[in-house]
């Protein structure tokens, strides 16, 4: 049986302007994202790629209890959570990238990245996909999603629509990669909303200090391997922080 393998869309590989990102959410681990793609930008140029440019969205604002797990400070405070970050990002490395301080609207950017809370936002963010893509000439490409509970957590990369692939002899070709509301049926779960937290010792009850953290290298190690050797043969992970374990998705 011949190993199944995606091969990453031409356009992401020699593209003609910095590839599009709309990251989506800034919170516990968006917040982690988002500095990693800064890291993955520069490396990229250094390579000769074009790079990335990534717009930020997050109506929220920065609260005491985000300061310790997320990044954020303490001059943070009521600060919207995605200009504040993007705009120390631009700061930092020099970068001109952009920062939407409301929900997720009508976009068409190559790759789309969630790091939300709940369940209905993923429903949501699907929709919009959905929308923009049939009204918009460019097409997004793939949707990565980072989901989590207190200890343990998943990432999901999905394709939107079938991505074109090249004959292979050694490989099993993938052109499909089920998105995060394709994979599981999501209004089958039961979730249940919970508020803001009012402390870090409450906020790390629900989730643990680091899982955000973690789950964010991991996916981004994924992501930069789509752009690095332009093929990946798994489309995400489970970790237990718990357990110490992380197992690939595979094809």
């Amino acid at each position: 049986m011949k190993k199944k393998i995606h091969y990453t869309d031409n356009y992401l590989l020699n593209p003609t302007h910095p590839v599009t990102i709309d990251l989506i959410g800034i919170g516990g681990t968006g917040s982690h994202v988002l500095a990693s793609l800064a890291r993955m930008n520069q490396a990229l140029t250094t390579l000769g790629h074009a790079g990335l440019h990534v717009k930020v969205f997050d109506d929220d604002e920065v609260t005491p209890s985000n300061i310790g797990r997320q990044l954020f400070y303490s001059s943070d405070i009521g600060l919207n959570k995605a200009l504040v970050s993007v705009t120390r990002i631009n700061r930092a490395f020099g970068y001109n990238w952009e920062a939407s301080p409301q929900r997720y609207t009508n976009s068409s950017a190559n790759i789309i990245i969630s790091c939300v809370d709940t369940v209905q936002s993923r429903i949501e963010i699907a929709q919009q996909i959905k929308k923009c893509n049939s009204n918009y000439i460019y097409k997004s490409k793939y949707w990565l999603d980072f989901g989590n509970t207190t200890d343990s957590g998943q990432v999901v990369l999905g394709t939107i629509g079938d991505i074109e692939q090249p004959k292979s002899k050694k490989y099993r070709t993938v052109k499909k990669l089920k998105t995060v509301t394709e994979m599981f049926d999501l209004s089958q779960i039961n979730e249940k909303e919970l508020g803001p937290s009012c402390s870090l010792a409450q906020a790390i009850e629900r989730q643990d200090l680091y899982i955000n953290s973690t789950l964010c290298q991991a996916g981004c190690s994924l992501l930069w391997k789509l752009f690095r050797n332009g093929m990946i043969d798994s489309q995400g992970l489970w970790l237990n922080l718990n357990t110490l374990t992380m197992n690939p998705m595979s094809l």
